[in-house]
């Protein structure tokens, strides 16, 4: 029997939006998995992947440190917050994360409008950052809960988002379609000169416009009415034709609608490109450029099995989300993977086809999203032990060769 069962366990999980970040999901579904099989090699590697908790996750990877920061919140009150500055190799590199600074988490449930949420906070950490002395500054795209298109960003680094009449025009995704120009004069030095180097790191699935476009897939779950859905689509389009017109390189074909990566973080992806940015795929950006500090495709090698998590496995998992990548990398090497998850949503069995063998909800019993994120390390933990004694008990039959019954 002992030889069926997985000795050599991977926990790569992401974090689950407001309740636990990575490295809080890796610890409980090791917990629960010693519990299940003491005798078992857990390796815990919580994935960054631009959301909550990057910046803490490459600094200590790195040796650099937490830079405390105040900055407006995405509601316009002012919020505690920080960014990284790099250690080892990677000194000179800041890290911005985004969430810390505009995330849901931010938002008081009784003020989830994101037709007046800003991201003027983010641009904020970025003018830390560089006047801190980074020559690079990755901002991690995740867990947001803003759509402003970056229009709140995009003010703190200089630039004047003007009416028709040359008045400035508040952050916010109702306020788009009153955009007549950006003026980049007052831009921060360092970025108009192209002397500091912007990356985003994003899911490239997301794109600003169209009917997987910002307001239509992420606006209702950010408190967006039907009413404001549309009206946000429209202003998206809007917007998108005043990026093209008036960045800061207006002669290079961005395709700030469409391209990949330009509906990340509510429209920030198109927002920062407007003034150089690059926009590039999370995990490219994080994992394989080794900031991360773990080889994952060398631990897989070496795993006998994987489990993953996040917040919701649903249709959106398959489109650069944390389970999909790790899935994907498993797949190359014939590692099967169990993902874990605070809610199974719609199209949630479609994760089977890009190589998740099997899903689970960490909920029990019925209870409220309140409940359910308040109690998330204890459920992460039973979770996971239940699933590893499910994984025995199959172990075990197939082991002991059962001969054929009588017939019943």
């Amino acid at each position: 029997m002992s030889n069926a069962l997985p000795r050599r366990i991977l926990v790569a999980p992401s974090g689950f939006k407001e309740s636990l970040d990575a490295a809080a999901v890796a610890q409980a579904i090791g917990a629960g998995v010693r519990r299940a099989l003491p005798g078992a090699v857990v390796k815990a590697v919580p994935i960054a992947d631009g959301g909550e908790g990057t910046a803490e996750t490459l600094a200590c990877a790195t040796g650099g440190r937490l830079v405390p920061a105040r900055v407006t919140g995405p509601v316009g009150d002012p919020v505690d917050s920080h960014y990284a500055m790099l250690g080892g190799e990677a000194t000179g590199t800041a890290v911005v994360e985004m969430a810390a600074a505009a995330g849901l988490r931010l938002v008081p449930r009784d003020q989830r409008d994101p037709g007046t949420t800003t991201s003027h906070g983010v641009g904020e950490l970025i003018v830390a950052a560089i006047d801190a002395g980074a020559q690079k500054v990755l901002v991690g795209c995740g867990d947001s809960g803003t759509s402003d298109g970056g229009m709140g960003a995009l003010a703190a680094l200089g630039a004047r988002i003007l009416d028709a009449a040359g008045r400035e025009v508040p952050a916010g995704g109702n306020h788009l379609a009153r955009v007549d120009r950006i003026d980049m004069a007052s831009l921060h030095p360092a970025i108009a000169a192209g002397t500091v180097e912007i990356t985003l790191a994003l899911n490239q699935h997301n794109v600003l416009t169209g009917p997987r476009g910002v307001a239509r897939v992420f606006g209702p779950q950010k408190g967006a009415t039907p009413e404001q859905v549309e009206a946000m689509s429209a202003g998206f389009e809007h917007w998108a034709a005043v990026l093209r017109r008036d960045s800061l390189d207006s002669a290079r074909a961005t395709d700030f609608a469409n391209a990949p990566g330009t509906g990340a973080s509510g429209g920030l992806g198109a927002g920062l490109a407007a003034v150089g940015a690059v926009l590039m795929p999370r995990f490219e950006a994080i994992l394989d450029s080794g900031l991360a500090g773990i080889d994952l495709d060398g631990l897989l090698r070496g795993a006998d099995l994987v489990i993953t998590a996040e917040g919701a496995i649903d249709f959106q998992t398959p489109r650069g989300k944390v389970p999909a990548e790790v899935a994907r990398r498993a797949s190359l090497h014939g590692v099967p993977v169990v993902a874990l998850a605070g809610t199974l949503g719609k199209g949630c069995r479609d994760v089977h086809d890009i190589g998740i063998d099997a899903i689970a909800s960490i909920v029990p019993i019925p209870m409220t999203l309140e409940e359910a994120v308040e109690d998330g390390e204890r459920l992460l933990i039973e979770a996971a032990e239940r699933f590893m004694r499910t994984i025995i008990l199959g172990a075990s039959m197939a082991a002991a060769r059962l001969s054929p019954r009588d017939a019943w």
